[in-house]
């Protein structure tokens, strides 16, 4: 390992990719811990003391943000206005007919869609960025806590100050963007997978020392046990595929052969990733949302539905919360799968070049069988993602450690498939240059 490891470092193409996408890493680590225009950072760290393990409904975004979201840096927003752009500009595809019609013309349309995805995250990038400020100075951002300090977070409230805030933090939004697309041509790995990679792995040192302190020790061992089980199952299902194999007839050009090659098709048992998850907790995130904008005034009391979803869908160890949100994990794993995968797709490509699954007539009998295998290997992938969710809220809660460890399965997943992903690439540069790739 070590020697695969000194092999990466000595080869000059390869080393020059790593150095490159740790600098643009540790320049997003850096935007991270600055605060943005006036923001009283003393308070902001008062009340993160204050208040710790309270950000339930931000949890998501200050995830994706490495922490930053609630720090009010300028780098607040993290990535999570582009993901949220890329996953809408991906699902209009089905409804807008040009948006398909774009993403079947290859680069050239492929390049228009990602035009599309930026102008989308600068607009999303300036809502969430007032949305932000406006629950900010409010003092509602850290949960209910009645400190004073909490709500004198920001120093100026006019309309110049508001202004200049929100331009910084949405630049802040195409700065990221921006250093994750270079990343991409330049580097190693998916820019973007990397930079939301490297915000979730910044936090899990603080969160287990957390446990430590408040748990004791007996606790930290077992939570850093279930994390490491957790992990090998999430890298053997990530891992495991049906193989569909597909047979491609012999053709003559000229004098060359074409063709009659034995190949397969790679159906992975969880296709959607983590889409699912994070969709599931955006929707679950909504209600309380709405409830928190819906609260009385002082000495009046709430509306009932803002009291049953402030008891039900803000706590992750409550049981309607996890029913609620296992069964959006299935549904939208089905619906993102469809959406991601068209069988009659596969079937003409297939047929076109002369390609047939044995014992599977081409054409529709081939998109029939495909679709046939999908649904019912899409059943335990979803299942999986809805566990994999689960068990580190059931398991943290039964040890009293949730408060503490704030990440579930989204976390897990992002940082083993990105992970995987990255170790792979790397892998496959080794191969091209010594015949041998990063793990035997």
């Amino acid at each position: 390992m070590f020697s695969a490891i000194v092999r990466v470092f000595r080869t000059p193409d390869l080393r020059k990719k790593l150095l490159f996408t740790l600098a643009i890493i540790a320049i997003f680590r850096l935007g991270s811990f600055i605060p943005s225009p006036y923001v009283d950072f003393a308070n902001v760290q008062a009340c993160l003391n204050a208040n710790q393990g309270t950000t339930g409904l931000y949890e998501l975004v200050n995830l994706f943000s490495g922490g930053a979201l609630l720090k009010l840096s300028i780098f607040a927003l993290g990535i999570m206005p582009y993901i949220t752009s890329s996953i809408i500009v991906q699902l209009l595809r089905v409804v807008i007919p040009h948006f398909e019609t774009l993403y079947k013309e290859g680069q050239a349309g492929q390049a228009r869609l990602t035009q599309y995805t930026r102008y989308l995250t600068i607009a999303l990038g300036v809502l969430q960025s007032t949305t932000l400020i406006t629950v900010a100075r409010s003092g509602a951002l850290f949960g209910t806590t009645s400190a004073t300090e909490c709500s004198n977070i920001i120093t100026d409230t006019s309309w110049y100050a508001i202004l200049l805030m929100v331009i910084t933090m949405t630049a802040g939004t195409g700065l990221i963007m921006w250093l994750g697309e270079l990343v991409t041509e330049r580097g190693i790995g998916n820019g973007m997978s990397l930079l939301i990679f490297t915000s979730i792995a910044a936090q899990f040192p603080t969160s287990f020392w957390a446990i430590e302190q408040s748990n004791g020790i007996g606790t930290f061992l077992l939570v850093l046990l279930i994390s490491v089980v957790v992990v090998g199952a999430v890298v053997f299902v990530e891992q495991s595929q049906r193989r569909i194999p597909v047979q491609y007839a012999k053709r003559m050009i000229g004098r060359r052969t074409y063709g009659g090659n034995n190949t397969y098709i790679p159906i992975k048992v969880n296709m959607a990733g983590v889409v699912p998850v994070i969709f599931a907790s955006s929707l679950l995130y909504l209600p309380a949302l709405v409830a928190q904008f819906n609260q009385p005034a002082s000495g009046q009391a709430p509306a009932a539905w803002v009291t049953w979803v402030t008891n039900n869908l803000t706590n992750g160890g409550h049981p309607i919360y996890m029913a609620l949100y296992a069964l959006l994990i299935v549904g939208f794993t089905y619906f993102y799968v469809a959406i991601t995968f068209n069988p009659e797709e596969v079937a003409d490509n297939m047929k076109k070049y002369g390609g047939f699954i044995p014992g599977i007539r081409a054409g529709r009998p081939t998109a029939e069988y495909l679709d046939y295998v999908l649904t019912r290997i899409t059943l335990p992938g979803s299942i999986y993602l809805a566990v994999v969710a689960l068990v580190p809220l059931v398991a943290f809660a039964l040890l009293g450690a949730s408060s503490s460890f704030t990440f579930g399965g989204t976390s897990i997943l992002i940082i083993v498939g990105v992970g995987l992903e990255t170790v792979k690439q790397i892998d496959s540069q080794l191969q091209q240059r010594h015949y041998e790739g990063l793990l035997r």
